[in-house]
């Protein structure tokens, strides 16, 4: 799974975000790994240069194998919450997709053979 990490003009980048934000991501998703081909993550500071609210935001957008993209975004006080918190949104969202994927509507698992 390939990581890639964008940010506006009011967060500093470079190669430590940049392997924070690869390590969470491979950390929380890396059981989606053979399922998801790219994670983009796009950084920002709604208020820049103030400082106030939940103004950071991350925004991960996952490219599923033979899939639509789909998207998640989290706003939170600093921007290691809002990485945090959008991986975690966007475990749930794909625990959910490959789940009813795997497991159509009014189908139901095979039973356990002991």
């Amino acid at each position: 799974m390939q990581v890639q990490v964008n940010t506006d003009k009011n967060i500093v980048g470079g190669e430590r975000l940049t392997q924070f934000v690869t390590t969470t991501i491979d950390a929380k998703l890396h059981r989606f790994g053979g399922q998801i081909t790219r994670v983009e993550a796009h950084l920002s500071d709604e208020n820049g240069h103030k400082s106030h609210g939940n103004d950071k935001k991350c925004v991960l957008e996952a490219r599923p194998a033979g899939l639509q993209p789909i998207a998640v975004t989290h706003l939170a006080a600093t921007l290691d919450q809002a990485i945090h918190g959008a991986v975690e949104k966007l475990e749930r969202l794909l625990e959910s997709t490959f789940g009813h994927l795997n497991h159509p509507k009014g189908a139901m698992p095979p039973p356990d053979i002991v």
